[in-house]
């Protein structure tokens, strides 16, 4: 047994048997590598991208996961063996309030938590049984940038982040035939970053949702510090003396360095202002297009706000020619007959306006779904007013029933 513990005498790596090798710390390379790997495919695919992705306005995420810290090496100190501190696979939550500036770029802050569970502290000389856990959190600041690959399905997106992150540690060890009872705990923090790349798909049907995919290096500065404290019998020898000491007490600190971590996560994320998609590259010499329609119409059953199939198809032709010409607003009139399913001329006159209502707000509920921006949208109901066929009073007119769609 090559550390042992009393009140004077500390720990000894250099009187081991001639069997054992002195432990060397491990190299950072892999470490380093996967911290940049994930910027390096950033920028491949940056130079590569013809277009950004336009995430516009607020957003929320959220994603979960699988987490994996690398071995820690723990600095030695008089009371305790040094080694590397193993841990489990664990899991990771992560919640983020961002803007996209509607270029590609988007900046967001982020709350992150890690669990994980503490397998033991190994060395050349020692193998110990462990328990406990250890957990981080903290916030970060994160600027990202996603792309348009060519494709409607997928976006690839890559970014780093700054911040602050605390770890606290609770775990305990024990080595063979216990010779030595160690607990570590408290909470250390210090200043984190972290690189970032993932994928997002949009959801068809949810408009401005998308499913993410992710992975992220994350590490914090050290040495981590937490306090140490242990009970241990001595008994062994030391410089050729044998020793014999009484069970004993001892207090120190557990530094540790090299904190990589790296996670794999799945998740969700809600744009409130979703963009229009951006047109299709042009593949053909630029020749000029007739001018796009600047109104349409949209007719319903009476007493109805449900789109018919028709409807639907005049809603998803406006929404095509939306993004095809140059426009500040698109305004979205509701309008019914004078006739009514509510009998009196005020009773019926309320009812046909909040009709008219409810018919303009289909109509841009599916605008929307078919790619136009809401903020782009103004609704207006005017009920019986401004007939386009004139009738006389409780009249059911069908082209009356209309809701109409005028780009400005």
């Amino acid at each position: 047994m090559c550390a042992v513990l009393s009140p004077d005498v500390g720990p000894d790596v250099s009187h081991c048997h001639s069997g054992e090798k002195t432990m060397k710390p491990r190299q950072t390379l892999l470490a380093q590598t996967l911290l940049s790997a994930p910027l390096a495919a950033g920028l491949l695919f940056f130079a590569a991208a013809a277009h950004a992705q336009p995430v516009q306005g607020l957003y929320v995420s959220g994603e979960g996961g699988a987490t994996f810290n690398q071995d820690q090496r723990v600095r030695a100190n008089t009371a305790f063996p040094s080694g590397r501190d193993k841990w489990r696979t664990g899991g990771v939550g992560i919640g983020a309030l961002g803007w996209g500036l509607g270029n590609g770029f988007r900046v967001e802050v982020e709350g992150d938590y890690r669990s994980m569970a503490y397998r033991g502290l190994g060395n050349d000389a020692v193998q110990t049984q462990a328990g406990g856990r250890r957990q981080t959190y903290g916030v970060m600041a994160n600027a990202l940038f996603d792309m348009d690959v060519g494709s409607p399905y997928i976006f690839p997106y890559f970014g780093a982040g700054i911040g602050y992150g605390w770890t606290a540690l609770r775990t305990s060890l024990t080595m063979p035939n216990n010779q030595l009872n160690e607990h570590v705990g408290g909470t250390f923090g210090n200043f984190a970053y972290q690189g970032i790349f993932g994928m997002s798909f949009p959801l068809p049907g949810a408009v401005g949702l998308s499913a993410t995919a992710e992975y992220r290096f994350w590490t914090m500065l050290g040495p981590q510090s937490h306090t140490a404290s242990g009970w241990g019998t001595v008994g062994g020898s030391l410089g050729g003396m044998s020793q014999t000491h009484a069970y004993s007490f001892a207090s120190s600190n557990h530094d540790t360095k090299t904190d990589f971590n790296h996670s794999l996560m799945l998740g969700l994320r809600y744009e409130f202002n979703p963009a229009p998609p951006p047109p299709p590259p042009a593949t053909a010499p630029a020749v000029p297009a007739p001018q796009a329609t600047r109104s349409y119409l949209v007719f319903f059953d009476w007493d109805k706000s449900e789109l018919t199939d028709r409807a639907r198809a005049i809603v998803n032709t406006a929404a095509q020619a939306a993004t095809r010409v140059a426009l500040t607003r698109i305004v979205v009139s509701g309008y019914t007959d004078n006739s009514s399913a509510h009998p009196g001329e005020a009773a019926g006159a309320s009812y046909n306006m909040k009709l008219s209502l409810r018919r303009a707000e289909v109509v841009k509920a599916e605008l929307m779904r078919d790619g136009v921006a809401g903020s782009t949208i103004d609704v207006h109901a005017y009920g019986e007013a401004n007939q386009l066929v004139a009738t006389g009073p409780n009249t059911k007119e069908p082209q009356n029933r209309r809701v109409e769609i005028v780009f400005r």
